[in-house]
């Protein structure tokens, strides 16, 4: 081969990285729905894979979280046993860690069903995307059945389009970051009343030209907060999955460059343990990143509760 092709060649599997790498992360777009639904009023409410995964997300928590402790409460039992022993152990320390040093004793049982919530989907939603189950379902039916990859009426390969991460999708977390802003807003209505809550925006009693410039930061801060959970769940859950896809590409960039199996096999040795490596990292930051977005919330609604200035 020569030096022009290869580098033909080499420049085309460059160019395909990029592609492939969003493909694999982003949410399907409209025209790979999981499935198809009518438009209604201009709007396609046909599923996408963020979308059938929210679904998931949801049978997961009901099946794992609410059903036995629905199951539990009803049989009377004082005594959690098995798994009941786990998410008592998770619900207090929610409660007793993260609602009540923030919020107080008087407000924990009021916030605590909603911190609670929001750990226990992000916790799933966050896990849920490091299960590689669609790609073993592509290999399964392209190297097992012998379906085409091309072929794109089938099923299976209709569900292979974009990423099973529902939180690292913008749209996800920024809904979720909405529920914090109201919750906030809620939280301090419900304390001090709706004038006094605006009021307790900005200090008291100081020179009326400084609320020229303080308002207005004041209420920009409103909006931060959430744009900062936003960003920093979706951020963090995306770029664990670029990393190890762009480590994985490395493979075939190499044996290309070199046209040699054996060159894409030598990087493969530093590659793949890296991605391992990135992987373990990554059920870390599943962890971190649902206590992190649960901790804040409670802060913010903490806050709007307990005003010092």
């Amino acid at each position: 081969m020569s030096a022009t092709e290869v580098g033909h060649s080499s420049n085309s599997i460059m160019e395909q990285v990029g592609p492939n790498i969003i493909h694999h992360v982003s949410n399907s777009d409209i025209s790979h729905p999981i499935i198809h639904l009518p438009t209604i009023f201009g709007i396609d409410f046909s599923v996408t894979k963020h979308v059938f995964m929210l679904w998931v997300v949801a049978l997961l928590v009901s099946v794992s979280i609410i059903i036995p402790i629905r199951r539990f409460l009803s049989s009377g039992r004082s005594i959690p046993v098995g798994w009941m022993n786990a998410i008592e152990a998770i619900v207090k320390f929610i409660r007793d860690s993260i609602v009540r040093p923030n919020v107080g004793d008087k407000w924990v049982m009021t916030w605590s069903p909603v911190i609670l919530t929001f750990f226990f989907f992000i916790l799933f939603a966050n896990g849920i995307g490091m299960v590689p189950i669609f790609d073993l379902m592509g290999a399964i039916n392209r190297f097992v059945l012998g379906v085409p990859s091309s072929d794109s009426h089938n099923f299976v390969n209709g569900m292979l389009h974009g990423g099973v991460t529902a939180t690292g999708n913008f749209n996800v977390t920024g809904a979720l970051a909405t529920v914090t802003f109201f919750s906030i807003m809620a939280a301090g209505i419900m304390a001090h009343g709706f004038m006094q809550h605006w009021k307790n925006l900005v200090p008291h009693g100081l020179p009326w030209p400084v609320y020229i410039i303080l308002i207005p930061i004041e209420i920009m801060g409103l909006f931060v907060k959430p744009f900062a959970l936003t960003m920093r769940l979706a951020a963090n859950m995306t770029g664990g999955h670029i990393a190890l896809l762009a480590l994985l590409s490395l493979m075939a960039i190499f044996g290309e460059m070199f046209s040699s199996t054996g060159a894409g096999i030598g990087v493969s040795l530093v590659a793949v343990p890296m991605a391992a490596a990135i992987s373990g990292l990554e059920i870390i930051v599943v962890l971190v990143q649902a206590y992190v977005f649960t901790l804040l919330t409670a802060v913010f609604v903490g806050m709007a509760i307990h005003v010092h200035h």
